[in-house]
């Protein structure tokens, strides 16, 4: 790899982090059990529709076994507005029977046993082992993929190798805190529809940048 390429990797960290120096997980959580629900739950949903419904929802619901104990009916009129409530409910009935079944009721802190578990993809994993357990991870949400191909950290969609590439980039104490950067970043400034490539933090260092050759 050119070495230029992680040092320009590193400057736009440290920039996005200069801008966001508060930055951490959209969710709201007090534990790896919570972090594991509200993720699943974030799926095609706002990460802050999410923290509306787990508000109440996680005062009465502390454990794997409370959300066995619910008819299908109930958990699904919780979680209703996230969208795909069925599936949800589904994935977390499955997934809260594993971990009282096969880890005490524990979430596990190995990545591949939390990978494995219903409703737990990369991208799920990679959040609950970085957030709950400070375990170095890359979560690959739609900011993500969007903001590497912008940035020109890579030229492709596929998460797992966009994952591989930001591992690449940067060093293992970064991984977790480029998710977030990059995300709220997507999320405030580099719009989709319309980014703010005037306001943006990093706009000299991005070769999307519509205003580049200007300045």
């Amino acid at each position: 790899m050119d070495p230029s390429e992680k040092k320009r990797a590193a400057k736009i960290f440290a920039l996005l982090e200069k801008e966001y120096p508060e930055v951490k997980s959209a969710l709201n959580f007090s534990n790896a059990f919570e972090l594991l629900i509200a993720t699943i739950l974030s799926a095609q949903c706002t990460d802050k529709r999410v923290n509306i419904v787990t508000q109440e929802m996680f005062k009465k619901y502390k454990s794997p076994e409370d959300y066995l104990l619910l008819p299908d009916e109930v958990l699904e009129k919780e979680i209703f507005t996230t969208g795909f409530y069925r599936q949800k409910t589904k994935s977390i009935k499955n997934c809260c029977r594993i971990l009282v079944d096969e880890y005490k009721s524990m979430v596990p802190k190995d990545f591949d046993k939390l990978s494995t578990l219903p409703g737990v993809g990369r991208k799920t994993a990679s959040v609950v082992a970085g957030n709950a357990f400070g375990i170095p991870a890359v979560a690959v949400d739609t900011h993500v993929i969007r903001l590497s191909n912008l940035l020109g950290f890579i030229d492709n969609k596929d998460p797992v190798k966009i994952e591989t590439r930001i591992k690449e980039l940067l060093p293992e104490d970064k991984w977790v805190k480029i998710s977030h950067l990059l995300a709220v970043h997507g999320r405030t400034v580099c719009i989709a529809r319309r980014p703010f490539c005037e306001d943006c933090a990093v706009r000299k260092l991005c070769p999307s940048n519509k205003y580049l050759t200007m300045e």
